[in-house]
């Protein structure tokens, strides 16, 4: 242990940092110097993880070194867990005679670099490593890593936020919470007809799973003792209403809760058990752009979608039927397409054909729980018919049968993919009422999509009224 006038650190070799308590250690520090004093053209691994519902953790290795957006790091909603490379402009005593660079490892937990081997080198490297986290900024390169930070589960900090999102289950303060659809149930949760809760030793059975169900099965209980009950609880999924089909293990019931949590200018997000902390001037990148997606024209219509009297009536399958039945569009809602690519299983392309041939893939989701599934079945729908040409050619039959003539450009080289989406009480989309985890969905799917030059519109589905491109009769349609 080195105590400097700026910190205390703890110098380990070999396995010995698992020797220090995680709680102890300060989760920015092996980042946030790695982001001010490496070489951009000089990274040799990145390990990053996606922000959204998949879960999905990457790796990739340059061995020579490259540039940091050779790893193809997206600039929203990946959050970088270490990065390895060379230093530059660093003078510790292992480069001092300039001919070897350094090589820097940063993580959530720690940094692995040379240091020097006698007290005063050693405290020299320290202090250059002071001098360079002092920095107010990292290198531009690197800024958009520093703006996405997990925070320890043990940390002070954490602690804090996890005792404010106790307070939000019990309904002491004003809530921000939505079912999130956990990494290990994401591939089977479109055939979830029914849910087991299973708390304190006492089950309860839902064919509906919300947010609602959470909050109801913890909100009565002791302060402090809410979210510890969703923790030590556990949902399963089941393929039959009766609950005999399983299709998932008993994944932990905070898994499928997440929350948003404002501190001054930072914004901190609740999702798979973990707190990330969100920087201000990233969030406001993210915002405008949400907000210039969601101001796109459109000429598609979407019919108002009111509530049933229970939640069989008006689903989803109801609901595209009223779309199709306007004046120029097709119900392709269940009618998938089957090519060799896809392995004999069949994908959906849209729930609905547009009059000018828009691809309409429409979601009633509880809050944002079924939207990242909503933007990765569009994502995927689009770059299938741009590259499969078995299923651009099936795709086209089906078409054919369905409606002649239809004004479909079927050369797909220019698509236009609609999202409609209805929010929990008919709640108007916009960059408030969507959670960060789907803003950042959303702008995975826009970026690949424009990529493969599909125009992406997003219509907000209204109870009461039509939305989108809403014509009355001798009047010119207007988006809304």
């Amino acid at each position: 242990m080195v105590r400097t006038e700026q910190a205390i650190y703890g110098l380990t070799y070999g396995m010995g940092h698992l020797m220090i308590d995680p709680a102890r250690i300060d989760p920015g520090f092996g980042i946030e110097l790695a982001i001010r004093c490496l070489d951009a053209d000089r990274i040799t691994k990145v390990r990053r993880q996606v922000m959204d519902a998949r879960g999905r953790t990457d790796e990739n290795s340059a061995t020579g070194g490259e540039n940091i957006r050779g790893f193809g790091i997206e600039q929203f909603g990946e959050i970088v867990s270490q990065i390895s490379g060379q230093i530059e402009n660093v003078s510790l005593t292992f480069t001092k005679d300039r001919t070897r660079p350094a090589h820097i490892t940063g993580n959530d937990r720690s940094v692995k670099l040379p240091l020097g081997s006698t007290p005063a080198s050693l405290l020299h490297d320290l202090q250059r490593i002071e001098e360079v986290c002092a920095q107010p900024s990292p290198l531009p390169e690197f800024e958009f890593i520093a703006q996405v930070r997990p925070l320890l589960p043990k940390s002070e900090q954490a602690q804090r936020l996890d005792e404010r999102l106790d307070a939000m289950l019990g309904g002491d303060e004003p809530a921000l919470l939505a079912l999130a659809v956990p990494s290990l149930c994401r591939d089977r949760y479109d055939f979830a007809e029914s849910f087991k809760m299973t708390l304190g030793g006492r089950s309860q059975h839902h064919t509906e799973l919300g947010i609602d169900q959470l909050v109801e099965a913890v909100q009565n209980r002791q302060p402090g003792s809410r979210l510890r009950a969703l923790r030590d609880g556990r949902i399963q999924m089941f393929a039959d209403t009766d609950g005999h089909e399983l299709i998932s293990s008993k994944v932990p019931a905070d898994h499928w809760l997440t929350a948003e949590v404002s501190e001054g200018s930072f914004h901190y997000f609740y999702w798979q058990r973990r707190w990330y902390k969100i920087g201000a001037e990233y969030l406001a990148v993210i915002e405008q752009r949400i907000t210039e997606f969601l101001a796109r024209p459109t000429k598609v219509t979407m019919p108002p979608w009111p509530k049933g009297s229970n939640p069989k009536d008006n689903d989803e399958d109801w609901y595209n039927k009223q779309v199709a039945a306007q004046q120029g569009y097709v119900l392709l809602d269940k009618n998938t397409v089957h090519t060799a690519r896809l392995r004999g299983g069949g994908l959906e392309i849209c729930d609905a054909l547009g009059p000018a041939g828009q691809f309409i893939c429409v979601k009633k989701a509880e809050a944002t729980a079924e939207l990242n599934h909503l933007f990765a079945q569009g994502r995927v729908a689009m770059e299938t018919l741009r590259f499969d040409t078995e299923a651009q050619e099936k795709f086209l039959t089906k078409v054919d049968e369905l409606a002649p003539g239809h004004p479909l450009d079927r050369t797909f080289r220019s698509l236009t993919l609609v999202y409609g989406i209805l929010l929990k009480d008919g709640a108007l989309l916009t960059p408030d009422s969507l959670f960060a985890f789907a803003k950042v969905s959303l702008l995975h799917a826009v970026t690949a999509l424009e990529g493969m030059g599909v125009r992406v519109e997003i219509v907000s589905i209204s109870r009461t009224s039509a939305t989108g491109m809403v014509t009355p009769a001798g009047e010119t349609g207007s988006s809304s």
